[in-house]
């Protein structure tokens, strides 16, 4: 069995988590701080969760493709983003990115808000408040987001199918693999490549359960 699509997929969903886990904590410290425009900002950036995947990949190629205005901009510069590795992972970045920014908000949105009002008071500046209590008391809802979005985009494909393709070598990930081994009639190697995913999918959401039960027992995780 080939491994590419298992090496393609590990290093989308990583590079993808890297960067949702960075834009959903902020996204979130931004929408929970915002007093005006917090329903249409909080639509606005869930929306890749409940549109369908397909809809996401084929928004994607009207913003990034070679005939639209970004597109043809970066083209000048010999960017090319679709049926590329950077676009699987673009891809996945917008279909997980709604499951990192909303479990993060949540967990902020739990935190007595009297603790925040007390810090300021104390002149605690907002930068300060959010690496010193914000984040370690949400640990355990920002692990959670972090693995969701990761396992989210283990198994991307629609979106993933309409922008990036199924490049054998280049995009093909385990997905969009299974898909083609379909159509090949290789029920046998999509067997396969789905145990993989529910595996690795699996494997990251009991170690999240062990680590916030141990978490809850008392041990801080984040000293």
């Amino acid at each position: 069995m080939e491994l590419s699509p298992l090496v393609i997929t590990l290093e989308t969903a990583g590079a993808a988590t890297v960067v949702t886990f960075f834009a959903g904590i902020g996204l979130a410290w931004m929408v929970v701080r915002m007093n005006r425009l917090k329903g249409l900002a909080d639509a606005i950036i869930t929306l890749p969760m409940v549109l369908p995947p397909t809809v996401v990949g084929f928004f994607l190629l009207l913003l990034l493709g070679k005939r639209s205005v970004l597109g043809k901009f970066l083209l000048q510069w010999d960017v090319s983003l679709v049926f590329t590795w950077k676009a699987a992972v673009i891809a996945a970045i917008v279909v997980s990115l709604p499951l990192m920014y909303r479990t993060a908000r949540g967990a902020f949105e739990q935190l007595d808000p009297n603790i925040l009002y007390a810090a300021r008071t104390l002149g605690a500046s907002e930068w300060r408040i959010f690496w010193h209590i914000l984040l370690p008391n949400a640990r355990s809802g920002i692990l959670a987001g972090l693995v969701l979005s990761f396992t989210r985009a283990l198994g991307e494909f629609g979106a993933t199918i309409m922008f990036a393709g199924n490049i054998p070598g280049k995009t093909q990930t385990m997905s969009t693999a299974i898909y083609a081994a379909v159509q090949a009639n290789d029920y046998a190697l999509a067997f396969d490549w789905a145990m993989v995913i529910v595996f690795f999918s699996l494997f990251f959401v009991v170690l999240m359960n062990w680590w916030i039960a141990r978490s809850g027992k008392g041990g801080c995780l984040w000293n």
